[in-house]
């Protein structure tokens, strides 16, 4: 399988560990979803654009792995990593920029398939409200 991305792309949007020598479990994850969803309907096919999006959810892919340090306080020896509560594509800021690059809609479509929010799951509110008049 050849993939469009490889380490050092990745490694220009996001910080890897130095001891990480391998990212094909991110890559190869990344290269599918690009392939299946994004090329493979069709709609995009400029080999750049798809080694972007490709390389940005390798990014993703690793980042849910080895989530960010946002703060390193020595003084209070406090830590807090970069993470959100949520589904798909959404959790980290990678994924949130792939589906941005995804000018066709497909993994902005599939994030909101995974998270159960399509036209056949979505659940509508129902309400009633009475327009007569009141009987005496």
């Amino acid at each position: 399988m050849a993939f469009r991305t490889d380490i050092v792309k990745v490694g220009k949007i996001i910080e890897i560990d130095p001891d990480v020598d391998d990212l094909s479990p991110f890559i190869e994850p990344a290269n599918m979803l690009v392939t299946d969803v994004v090329e493979g309907e069709g709609e995009t096919t400029d080999e750049t654009k798809l080694t972007i999006i490709e390389t940005w959810l390798a990014a993703h892919f690793y980042a849910i792995f080895d989530p960010r340090l946002l703060v390193d306080d020595i003084e209070v020896l406090r830590s807090r990593i970069e993470s959100k509560v949520d589904l798909g594509l959404d959790v980290t800021r990678y994924g949130q920029m792939a589906m941005r690059l995804d000018t066709s809609g497909k993994l902005a479509e599939l994030n909101e398939q995974a998270k159960g929010n399509t036209a056949a799951t979505k659940k509508y509110r129902v309400s009633f409200a009475w327009l007569g008049k009141k009987c005496e």
